[in-house]
């Protein structure tokens, strides 16, 4: 049974208060996203629509490993920016399953957005195979359709890219 199903009976402000955890199997059914695109292996201390932490555990069987670069592994800032913009969108669908009564991963996994814009992004360390980068998202003020958001990655102490994302906040098309 999952964290998410296991927390059901619980009051929706209890558990925003206490945050949720999301399983990587959890994270599937709640993402439209699939491998090689599929980022974070969990989620924690999510408060929905608020805020959320992740963990990314970079490997060296990461397809784009083979390309970048062979003989010097680094992962390429936009899959760390993908990888926070994928916890932004679980913080995002898991206010809608914990907001919207009937709503199934299935309807939320939908409404996942899109990514609007990157601003301010700074990278400060080189993210390598062997690292996990722990994800932070603060959902900030919407303005109309979109939402902006405070994003970090960080591996241990060490800050790896921090900046600010908006996502739309629904799919057209």
């Amino acid at each position: 049974m999952s964290s998410a199903t296991a927390l059901a009976d619980a009051p929706a402000a209890a558990r925003a208060r206490k945050g949720l955890s999301y399983s990587s199997d959890d994270i599937k059914q709640m993402l439209p996203h699939r491998w090689p695109m599929l980022m974070i292996d969990r989620a924690y201390d999510v408060v929905p629509g608020v805020s959320g932490r992740g963990i990314k555990s970079v490997s060296v069987n990461e397809p784009f490993f083979a390309g970048h670069y062979p003989d010097h592994s680094i992962m390429p800032g936009v899959m760390i920016v993908e990888s926070m913009a994928q916890l932004v969108a679980v913080v995002y669908v898991a206010e809608i399953l914990e907001g919207a009564t009937g709503a199934t991963e299935d309807d939320a996994s939908r409404s996942v957005g899109y990514l609007g814009s990157i601003s301010q992004m700074k990278f400060s360390r080189l993210v390598v195979p062997g690292d996990q980068l722990t994800l932070e998202a603060r959902l900030g003020q919407r303005l109309g359709g979109l939402r902006q958001v405070k994003v970090r990655a960080s591996v241990g102490s060490e800050l790896a890219a921090a900046g600010t994302l908006v996502v739309t906040t629904g799919r057209k098309g």
